[in-house]
This record gives structure tokens, C-alpha cells and sequence, in this order.
């Protein structure tokens, strides 16, 4: 794509050059805080997520004090403070109130609500926002108004702003189809699994309880402070797990850990009702699972791991691992193992079938990583390119932008790993 042919160098770290013709101003010059107290009984409340503002996600932890919230009004940018909620921000479509911990800044007219939605997004803005932060560890490290409203940000003229958030709409509408068909891929995937397992359990078979089929292993080790070690994280809707970069064993927490080992089927405690489920391999064996995981290995030839995942994603299985999940808190409905252990599981004792069987779900098991690999792509791409075109990288002046189909970002209920840590008490997401 065309650069700009004029630039000039700011002094900036996060933004070092910006078009010639841009200006360069502090936040505070384009912005006006608005600090006004308000009940969520008055003004809905409202969740400040990754994927922007949204009504309050179910599973947010609540404010006990539902009368000392923030007013958000539509147009204005809300930003979580905290480091732990990075990326948590964006241009409010509703009026609401949000929790005390977000800043809540109202744009001045010569700012278009889209542009800043994408500029104050982007990943290289998040650094600087966080670097003006201060706190003891990285979890309570928080960024105040205060801090940030010096930053400077890039403004192009009035014009080129809504000419780059067209361009940007055009080309994530354009990306975001693209996800949709790599997520259409994995549900009939899963779909098939479901569908063949439910005939397959037309076939003779056999009720046996859980406990009398897998072993609970629990690998339990001593955390070393000065060591490193890689946190995993578990995706809802039997989508796997991930590892987090790797961390002192010092800020580890409280949590005990566990060593994941391949050929287990892992099970969240917090979300297993969302199908958090998992047949673990190799690369997994790096990682650690806390307390709140469970690790079941099989110990029975006609029901090997790849069929307990099975089962678990079908419909009957699913309706289990509900059953088992207790709580009221929205999202935060914990799995009582004892209780899933007791469940009866239908075994056919067909080998032939089970292993037809075991191959559809390794066919899956390959494909997901290949899938999730390709979209966590389409993820950079998409950051690049915002990235670029917002701080004056890419000139899109003069790019027509088609007629096209607005595709909404198909990821937004997808979780970004939903485990135990992502939740603080009292606090919203």
C-alpha cells in the first residue's frame, strides 16, 4: 500500500512519525473526562470488554456498590485502567454507567468516535497507556486520567479521519468473513462428532459410571520462586488450551499446580458447562494447570480419551457437564467433580466402532489447532493494519472503498481463554 510522501518525526515513543500534515495533541486537549456518579438502577450497566462496550456480560463480577458507577453517555470512549484488563476499551454505542476503575473520556468535535474507537485500540497506543501506569505488580497495576492525559495521539484532518474508518470498516468486514468461514469449519466439525456419537449409542451398550472408567490425576508439584513456568488457560466450546508467557514462580499466586501430560482429557472447573473440554498432547506438557483444572485419564480400553471427548461434546454429554456446574453468579458456575464422576457414560463394546469413532475425533482434534492457528493470523493482520493506518503508516486517502457486506467481528463471544484468572472479585470485565 501507498506511505505518505511527507512525514515528520515526533520525538514520540510509540509514534515516532506521523504525516506532515497531522497534528500531534495531548489527550486532554481533545478530550473531557466525565466523572459523573450515578446508580445502575438509572443508567444500564455496562460491561468494557476487548471487544468494546457492550451491556454487562453475565458472567461480570458485580460491584457491590451499584450506586457509585460512572455515566457513560454514547460517543464516549471508556478505557480500563488496570493492565490486567489490556485492551479493554472502546467508543460506547448505548448510554449506561460503568465501575469506578474505568476512565470515562468524552471527545471534542473535531474527533470522529470511529477513528479514536480504532487509534486508541490499537496495540501500540495500549503500551504507552499502560507504560504511564503505576503499581506494585503487573496485576494491580493501574494507568489514572492523571497520568494519561499528557499522552500525545496523531490527529489527521476531520476528512481523512472518516475516509480511514470507511477503509478500516471495508477491510475488517472483509477479514471478519474470513473468520466465519474458519469458524463454520470447526462447528460442523463438532456437529458431526455429536450426530455420529448419538448413533452410535443407538447400538448395544452399556451405562457405566465415570469414576469406574477414568482415574483423577492429579499431578500436583512444588512451585520454585526464582523458576520460570507457563500458565495454561482453557478455551470454551472445546476449542483447546493455551499457555501464557511464561512467568517467576514468585508471581505465580496462590493457586496449586499440576503437570499436564498428553492423552488426558482436561476439564475447566469454572466453565466446563460452556463444553470447556480438551484432549490434551504434547505440546501441552510444557504448561501447567491450576487446581481449578481437572485432568482425567482413562483407564478403560472400549471408552479411550478421544471417546470421553466425544461424549462430552455431544449433546447428552454437555447436558452433564451443566447438570454438574453449580452457581448463580452468571459465568461463575463451578464444577463439582464428585458429582460428574457419579454420572453414568453409555460404553459399546465394539471395537471396530469405537476406533471409526476415535478417528472422526482425531480429524478434529488435528483440525482445530490448524484453524485457530490460521484465525489467531487473521488477528495480527487485522492489528497491523489498523495500527498502520491509524498512526500515518499507510496513506488510504485515495483508496475507493467498494461496496461491501459489513460483517461484525464473529469472535466477539469466543473468549480469549476462559479461565480462572481472568476474573477479579468485585470488578468488571
Amino acid at each position: 500500500m501507498k506511505k505518505y510522501s511527507n512525514v515528520m518525526n515526533t520525538n514520540v515513543t510509540w509514534i515516532p512519525q506521523i504525516p506532515a500534515h497531522w497534528k500531534l495533541q495531548k489527550i486532554n486537549a481533545l478530550f473531557t473526562e466525565r466523572k459523573k456518579k450515578v446508580s445502575d438502577k438509572d443508567y444500564k450497566p455496562l460491561s468494557v470488554t476487548k471487544k468494546g462496550i457492550l451491556p454487562q456480560l453475565a458472567h461480570a463480577a458485580k460491584s457491590n456498590d451499584s450506586d457509585n458507577r460512572k455515566l457513560v453517555k454514547a460517543g464516549d470512549f471508556v478505557i480500563n485502567s488496570r493492565s490486567d484488563r489490556k485492551g479493554s476499551c472502546g467508543v460506547s454505542k448505548l448510554d449506561g454507567s460503568v465501575s469506578l476503575i474505568n476512565i470515562v473520556l468524552t471527545p471534542r468535535n473535531e474527533l470522529n468516535s470511529e477513528y479514536i474507537h480504532y487509534l486508541l485500540r490499537n496495540y501500540r497506543f495500549s503500551e504507552e497507556y499502560y507504560r504511564n501506569g503505576r503499581g506494585i505488580v503487573a496485576d494491580l497495576w493501574t494507568t489514572r486520567y492523571s497520568e494519561m492525559r499528557t499522552i500525545l495521539i496523531p490527529v489527521p484532518p476531520r476528512a481523512e479521519q472518516e475516509q480511514i474508518v470507511r477503509f478500516l470498516d471495508w477491510k475488517i468486514s472483509e477479514i471478519n468473513k474470513k473468520r466465519l468461514l474458519k469458524k463454520k469449519s470447526l462447528e460442523l466439525m463438532r456437529e458431526l462428532i455429536s450426530s455420529t456419537f448419538e448413533k452410535l449409542i443407538h447400538e448395544s451398550h452399556e451405562n457405566v459410571r465415570l469414576k469406574r472408567i477414568v482415574s483423577l490425576d492429579n499431578a500436583f508439584i512444588d512451585i520454585v520462586e526464582d523458576n520460570y513456568y507457563q500458565k495454561a488457560g482453557m478455551y470454551n466450546r472445546a476449542r483447546g488450551i493455551f499457555l501464557r508467557n511464561p512467568i517467576k514462580g514468585s508471581d505465580m499466586g496462590d493457586s496449586m499446580f499440576q503437570r499436564i501430560y498428553r492423552n488426558r482429557l482436561m476439564i475447566s472447573g469454572q466453565f466446563a458447562w460452556e463444553d470447556a473440554v480438551y484432549v490434551t498432547d504434547k505440546k501441552d506438557e510444557d504448561g501447567l494447570a491450576s487446581h481449578r483444572y481437572y485432568l482425567l485419564k482413562s483407564q478403560n480400553i472400549d471408552a479411550p480419551v478421544e471417546y470421553l471427548f466425544g461424549y462430552f461434546i455431544s449433546q447428552k454429554g454437555l447436558s452433564d457437564l451443566q447438570l454438574c456446574s453449580h452457581g448463580s453468579a452468571g459465568r461463575n458456575r463451578p464444577l463439582n467433580i464428585n458429582e460428574l464422576l457419579r454420572i453414568e457414560i453409555p460404553i459399546v463394546h465394539n471395537t471396530v466402532t469405537i476406533e471409526k469413532f476415535c478417528r472422526l475425533v482425531q480429524a478434529y482434534m488435528k483440525m482445530r489447532p490448524i484453524v485457530l492457528r490460521e484465525a489467531a493470523l487473521l488477528d495480527e493482520l487485522q492489528n497491523q493494519l489498523i495500527s498502520d493506518v491509524v498512526t500515518g503508516k499507510i496513506d488510504v486517502r485515495n483508496i475507493p472503498v467498494p461496496a461491501y457486506e459489513h460483517v461484525d467481528d464473529l469472535t466477539a463471544d469466543d473468549g480469549e481463554g476462559n479461565d480462572e484468572e481472568t476474573g477479579i472479585p468485585g470488578e468488571e470485565d
